[in-house]
């Protein structure tokens, strides 16, 4: 799961919340546009649970469009004054919307339960609560129960399509460190170094986009590099 830095909010955002009976129902279109778009540029247009790519949509008039929910980390029932709270508001993927629940997950799967695992905590190497293996699970570096129950039962983020997505990007990292590693064979200093700027790459956005499940690989390279370390 990636960590993310909230921005500053729209101002229309900002002002629709001034106005008196404002709610997230009534947002204006253009207002909410502003709104999922400063979501995805915090996020690096990665869902902020599974870290999917949110993907966009060209309309017939040309205007680009994305395929996402804005979620609520507190939501809306229960937490009504936080509605229209920035620091409350995320960018989702839609969660396999309207397909049986074993194939829900994030905000979808979600609905109205209350995580302790929270993508904008600002607790230092929050990304670090997390671990990856080749198999494309995710679970908690500590295995703590709790944590791990959300990421399975209230986010759905071991479903199976997941875990491909991840296996994926961990074994074509673990493959490429295998060739480094060839290759670096008698300067360790080297191979670090090279570790060092591959996972920069995974870290680093292109056009404002993180690689989808990006910390997978930035997982598996900090492993390693610890691991070469003297």
């Amino acid at each position: 799961m990636k960590q993310v830095i909230k921005i500053a909010e729209p101002t229309s955002l900002l002002q629709h919340r001034a106005k008196k009976h404002s709610n997230f129902d009534n947002i204006p279109l253009e207002t909410k546009e502003e709104l999922r778009q400063s979501l995805l540029s915090e996020q690096g247009h990665i869902c902020c649970y599974c870290m999917k790519r949110i993907p966009e949509k060209v309309e017939k008039e040309g205007r680009v469009s994305y395929d996402m929910k804005v979620e609520h980390f507190l939501c809306q029932d229960t937490h009504s004054e936080l509605q229209l709270t920035y620091s409350n508001l995320h960018g989702a993927c839609t969660g396999n919307e309207g397909k049986p629940k074993k194939l829900q997950t994030c905000d979808t799967k979600k609905a109205n339960f209350e995580l302790t695992v929270n993508p904008t905590s600002s607790r230092p190497n929050y990304e670090a609560l997390f671990k990856y293996n080749p198999e494309g699970e995710i679970s908690s570096i500590n295995d703590n129960s709790e944590i791990d129950r959300q990421l399975n039962d209230i986010l759905n983020l071991n479903m199976q399509t997941l875990k491909d997505g991840r296996s994926e990007i961990y074994i074509e990292v673990q493959e490429k460190v295998r060739a480094e590693s060839k290759r670096f064979k008698n300067d360790k200093a080297g191979f670090i170094r090279q570790l060092e700027q591959e996972r920069n790459k995974w870290l680093n956005r292109v056009d404002n986009k993180y690689r989808p499940y990006c910390m997978v690989a930035v997982y598996y390279l900090g492993k390693k590099i610890r691991q070469n370390q003297p």
